[in-house]
């Protein structure tokens, strides 16, 4: 046997997978081949394959006389803006993409080179779900897979994207990683399909609308991002990661900054009506702050009475937690909580100091949100927050109330510096509900009455200095110098130890 030729031979029948016409008709549906999406992923010709020649192991129902190597997945690592990556991409060209024993073990391979050297994985999910003639083998592949999900997580950053079919237990991968992408009419994701559901609970639904990109972005928050294509599904990946760090050990990644450290803006004075009923845009707020403006959104379809993303600030990435008046007010809600909660625990995990906007009327009061849990929901996104040791800042814009105000940031959770708009008003509750409340007997005068008092205890209490004056604010600021006050903080805190309870771990209420 000509040794040399037949290594050419199969390293080409790995590269070919399924072949040109099943390539074709992923062209036709929309999606790029297993092999051009890492292309365009990694830097140019970086990428270095590992388990090329890996086969599967199945000799029943025919499986013995369709053999291709590589099986179905291609597994490797190369870099991402220079630094090291390691990815997997299943080839929906190979027997649908199916997960086999044999390429759930190339995917164990690389994540757990990934542990070993500390860098990012990503996944490019497209496939059928488990290879069925291999039974319970790729079941046990799936577990497998799921221990080294659960085992990295925050250690190094996990990141998903669905660039197709993604079903039944293989869903719970993409899900214990720290990010999801998903494409527009070309990726969807659920645990039972349309028929199942149509045959056990009557309905009836499409894929799209059951487990679509915009479905999973909107309504049930499993995804994080959502692209019109694979060319910028893969584009916003390389973008997120200009933001995170290689593993839990590392700094995020900093930039050189041209935007000046002490430019104020002069807009922020004016941003926050007078009349507090009045919503306005918190992402203007951010963007008035940070780098050159620019803000990379996280979640952005879920839960919009919470914005989260990331941003630099002196070249320096930091996530961004905002409660956002221009939805629900800004109230907390369940969904808003768990959003909130996930992202400032993803940024605790991996040394990204956190910077939190604060205008919050309360929790979002009713029987749904009660029946729901949000007393459970509420308290992720407080036990977040005070498990967190990166440096924290908060900034109060308008409205600080009641247990609300406690949760987002305040100093009380081990927040580091607070700052404080004049606009801010810091209480138990608004001026209209206090007064009901304190006031009861004497309203029974009239409505002069009421308008008085309302104002009387605007003018006392619902306002940032009593807070400055207990040392809750640390300083009550000019909305304008909000840049250069949290840079100069920042930089304080760089170098910042904070510590937990020795512990195995504590008990988030899940």
């Amino acid at each position: 046997m000509d040794r040399l030729a037949e290594l050419r031979r199969r390293h080409a029948a790995a590269a070919e997978g399924g072949g040109e016409e099943r390539r074709k008709r992923q062209h036709q549906e929309g999606k790029l081949a297993a092999r051009e999406r890492i292309e365009l992923l990694l830097d140019e010709d970086s990428f270095e394959e590992l388990d090329k020649l890996v086969t599967h192991r199945c000799r029943d129902f025919g499986m013995e006389a369709q053999v291709i190597p590589g099986d179905g997945f291609v597994t490797g690592y190369g870099r991402i803006h220079g630094r090291l990556a390691y990815v997997f991409a299943q080839d929906f060209t190979v027997f649908g993409g199916s997960l086999s024993e044999t390429n759930a073990q190339k995917i164990c391979k690389i994540m757990d080179l990934a542990l070993k050297n500390g860098a990012p994985v990503i996944g490019l999910n497209d496939s059928g779900g488990a290879r069925i003639q291999e039974g319970v083998l790729s079941l046990g592949g799936y577990a497998d897979i799921f221990l080294r999900n659960t085992l990295a997580s925050g250690v190094v950053p996990q990141i998903s994207a669905i660039m197709g079919p993604c079903a039944g237990g293989a869903v719970y991968s993409p899900a214990i990683t720290d990010f999801v992408f998903m494409v527009e009419n070309t990726s969807y994701m659920f645990v039972t399909g349309p028929d199942v559901i149509r045959t056990v609970t009557h309905e009836d639904v499409t894929k799209e609308r059951l487990g679509g990109a915009m479905t999973h972005n909107s309504m049930s928050g499993v995804g994080h991002f959502i692209a019109h294509d694979d060319t910028e599904c893969l584009a916003m990946i390389r973008k997120l990661l200009e933001y995170l760090p290689q593993n839990n050990r590392d700094d995020p990644p900093r930039k050189a900054c041209s935007d000046p450290a002490d430019r104020m803006d002069p807009a922020l004075d004016r941003l926050v009506p007078e009349q507090p009923e009045i919503p306005y845009d918190i992402k203007q707020a951010i963007a008035g702050v940070v780098d050159e403006g620019e803000f990379f959104e996280v979640h952005e379809h879920f839960a919009p009475n919470i914005v989260v993303g990331f941003a630099r600030l002196d070249g320096r990435p930091v996530g961004i937690v905002a409660n956002q008046p221009a939805s629900l007010a800004g109230c907390l809600d369940i969904d808003s909580s768990v959003k909130g909660a996930r992202f400032v625990r993803f940024c605790d995990a991996f040394n990204i100091p956190l910077l939190t906007f604060e205008d919050v009327p309360g929790f979002l009061p009713g029987t749904g949100q009660e029946f729901g849990g949000i007393i459970r929901h509420g308290a992720k996104l407080l036990y977040a927050y005070a498990e967190a040791t990166v440096p924290k800042i908060t900034v109060i814009t308008r409205k600080a109330y009641g247990g609300a105000y406690c949760v987002m940031g305040s100093k009380h959770l081990r927040t580091d510096i607070n700052f404080a708009w004049p606009s801010a008003e810091i209480a138990v509750m608004g001026p209209e509900g206090a007064v009901n409340i304190v006031y009861r007997r004497e309203l029974a005068s009239g409505e002069a009455v009421r308008e008085d008092k309302v104002g009387e205890f605007r003018e006392r209490f619902a306002n940032p200095f009593i807070a400055a004056e207990r040392g809750f604010v640390d300083d009550v600021i000019e909305p304008r110098e909000t840049r250069p006050r949290v840079i100069r903080a920042l930089r304080m805190l760089e170098n910042k130890v904070d510590t937990m309870p020795r512990k195995k771990h504590g008990n988030i209420p899940l």
